[in-house]
């Protein structure tokens, strides 16, 4: 279950701030996870952090996520409402972290990616061969064994196939048709970056809240965050009030 005490989350944001977007998602994947040790966490299959970081969401915020997206063709600003609760059915975890493939004379087993596969592979002259070479658990045709940068690129395309069918929550993408000239504009929606957004604002409205309390009562950070958000709301009103 994840850790959504005030504290634990401020603490997440804290730490964030002086993160990369990929540090960022790391430390919120283990906010979602605390199950899971900080070694484990780099080598989720990417559908099932991007499952954990919608679960986290949707604990936090609630079911509604608004989205702005700019139509690819005329440039219209467009907003629309997610039902989070029915978009995480469309990430289920992956079943199995690997994928075989067995086609014109080749016979490869494949796991999925992960983040730190992905970061890995940016790094590299060509990421596309250096992350077939991470995943690649093992490769031959006709019986000889082969390596990553062997394989052509059919193979290549039917090893990615796979992957996305096996892993479609890796990739979360919008197809949506624009109200202003009809024309569909696809994004990828990084859940990572939404949700961090979304902590950022609720971190700075919690300190805020911390200070207008601490100067009015004389409490300390960690009793005021031990207060519920209502009791804290309402002693806030008090304060407006005096």
């Amino acid at each position: 279950m994840a850790n959504t005490g005030a504290a634990t989350l401020l603490a997440a944001w804290e730490a964030g701030l002086a993160e990369a977007p990929a540090g960022r998602a790391l430390l919120l994947h283990g906010t979602a996870r605390p199950d899971l040790d900080a070694a484990a966490l780099p080598v989720v299959p990417l559908g099932e952090r991007e499952h954990d970081l919608l679960a986290l969401r949707r604990a936090l915020f609630g079911e509604r996520m608004q989205v702005r997206l700019d139509c690819h063709a005329c440039g219209a600003d467009m907003e629309f409402e997610l039902d989070a609760g029915e978009f995480a059915r469309s990430l289920d975890r992956p079943g199995r972290p690997v994928v075989q493939l067995a086609e014109d004379g080749w016979d490869i087993v494949f796991r999925l990616p992960a983040a730190a596969d992905l970061t890995a592979a940016a790094r590299a002259a060509d990421p596309r061969t250096a992350l077939l070479a991470r995943c690649m658990v093992s490769a031959a045709h006709d019986g000889t064994p082969r390596a990553a940068d062997a394989l052509p690129a059919p193979v290549q395309r039917r090893i990615a196939e796979a992957v996305e069918a096996a892993d479609p929550g890796a990739d979360v993408t919008l197809n949506v048709g624009c109200p202003e000239c009809g024309a569909p504009t696809r994004a990828e929606l990084d859940i990572a970056s939404y949700l961090w957004t979304e902590l950022d604002a609720w971190a700075r409205d919690v300190l805020l809240d911390v200070h207008l309390l601490a100067t009015a009562y004389g409490w300390s950070e960690p009793e005021i965050l031990a207060l519920s958000p209502l009791r804290r709301r309402y002693y806030l009103e008090l304060c407006a009030d005096v």
